[in-house]
């Protein structure tokens, strides 16, 4: 049976939102001729208000905004000075970055399994934790958290930082505090992807002086910049190898108008999220996530937890040739298990451990041997597997109108039915 004309717009949702305001700010930095960051004939400083707007947002002391998500995981944990002989702890949940951040910092990735909420699963953690834990990677993913207080609880007991991984909830909160204060450090994204936008871009923050002028120094040329914008090179502290990952102005100034309607972008995907969760309760055997806290989910995806593995596959193979899908370009209503690189077990390279060089680190590193045993395939962590093969996930962007949410619950309904659910 083929697939009907989809019902479901693309699921990208900052995009929507780009309009007359980022038009106007990207304009008067070209206009400026001064797209770099720390100097130029006529600098805007989009960077700083960008930065400001995250310290007020989250209540942190710093915030440094860098290129991409992916950068500003590199530059955390290089920040927390992990490498050779560390571990980090980080859940079956994940994306690829996470993963190649740990291994192109020469340390090891040690996996710990999810719960319902698929976010870290606490009592796992405390399982796991090693004398070679350093940090805890933290992953807010699909717009809301689990138990992060545990988490960071457990952590801290055991003298473990963590990095709060927030890219896929940046405007989300947990009981009153919004995600990305929790951790040591935290960082999120500006992807096409994530709930605000410039195409690419990230952003850290933390609390800790030490760790926000490494990270400083890392993600630029590996030295501090005085206040014009030069590059300082008498404190031997933070003389250390940058990566040239600085934000430009031409993206801040779309971020600065991005960031004053992230509220109203989470605000719109949180409504139509409850919307469908509230239709398709009472579907025999149909267990939503769990979501500890439904009003701090900032709303971009639900998450269909089908009684088994057969169920789901045959929910979403009826309800996609009904018609809830996306264009050719979108992926929506999938079961987790093609749900790529978010799967642990679907990273190649971690589950075959290749390393960043032909020497085979850090794998192959002296200082690494305790991780010899570890395993990184399937049936590594038996919740997490449980888990994505009966789950399936529609992404809810904003331009979701409230007649193709009752049309797609009365699809999923009809299904069940049919289904004899």
């Amino acid at each position: 049976m083929s697939e009907k004309s989809p019902l479901l717009p693309y699921e990208w949702p900052g995009s929507y939102y780009i309009g007359e305001e980022e038009i106007e700010a990207v304009t008067r930095v070209l206009l400026a001729r001064s797209p770099f960051r720390f100097y130029g004939p006529d600098l805007q400083h989009y960077v700083d208000q960008l930065e400001d707007a995250y310290r007020k947002r989250l209540g942190r002391a710093h915030a440094l905004a860098v290129n991409s998500g992916t950068a500003a995981l590199s530059i955390a944990l290089s920040a927390m000075d992990v490498g050779p002989g560390d571990e980090v702890l980080l859940p079956g949940y994940l994306w690829v970055s996470c993963v190649s951040a740990v291994v192109r910092a020469g340390a090891i990735p040690r996996l710990v399994d999810i719960d319902d909420t698929f976010f870290m699963d606490p009592d796992d953690l405390e399982r796991k934790i090693t004398p070679h834990s350093k940090v805890v990677m933290a992953i807010n993913m699909s717009g809301t958290t689990g138990h992060i207080d545990r988490v960071v609880e457990i952590a801290h007991a055991h003298n473990l930082l963590v990095l709060e991984d927030t890219a896929q909830a940046n405007g989300a909160s947990f009981r009153g505090r919004p995600l990305g204060s929790f951790g040591d450090m935290a960082i999120f994204s500006f992807q096409l992807n994530k709930n605000m936008t410039a195409g690419e871009g990230g952003m850290i923050v933390c609390d800790d002086q030490r760790l926000y002028d490494r990270a400083v120094a890392f993600h630029d040329l590996g030295y501090p910049r005085n206040a014009q914008g030069r590059l300082v090179t008498d404190q031997p502290e933070y003389q250390l190898w940058g990566q040239g990952s600085r934000m430009n102005e031409l993206s801040a100034a779309m971020l600065v108008a991005q960031e004053r309607k992230l509220d109203a972008i989470t605000a719109a995907m949180r409504r139509l999220n409850h919307r469908l969760y509230a239709g398709l309760a009472g579907i025999a055997g149909l267990r939503p996530r769990r979501v500890l806290d439904p009003e701090g989910d900032s709303g971009p995806f639900v998450l269909l937890i089908w009684p088994d593995a057969e169920t789901c596959q045959r929910m979403i193979a009826a309800t996609r040739a009904a018609g809830v899908v996306t264009g050719p370009l979108g992926i929506n209503n999938i079961p987790m298990t093609e749900w790529g690189l978010h799967l642990y077990y679907n990273n190649v390279s971690l589950t075959e451990k290749r390393g960043v060089n032909s020497a085979g680190r850090p794998w192959s590193d002296p200082a690494n041997a305790f991780a010899a045993d570890y395993t990184y395939g399937r049936g590594t962590l038996k919740q997490a597997d449980d888990l994505f093969s009966r789950t399936s996930l529609l992404s809810v962007p904003p331009a979701l109108t409230d007649e193709a949410c009752d049309r797609l619950i009365a699809i999923f309904r009809q299904a069940a039915a049919n289904l004899g659910l």
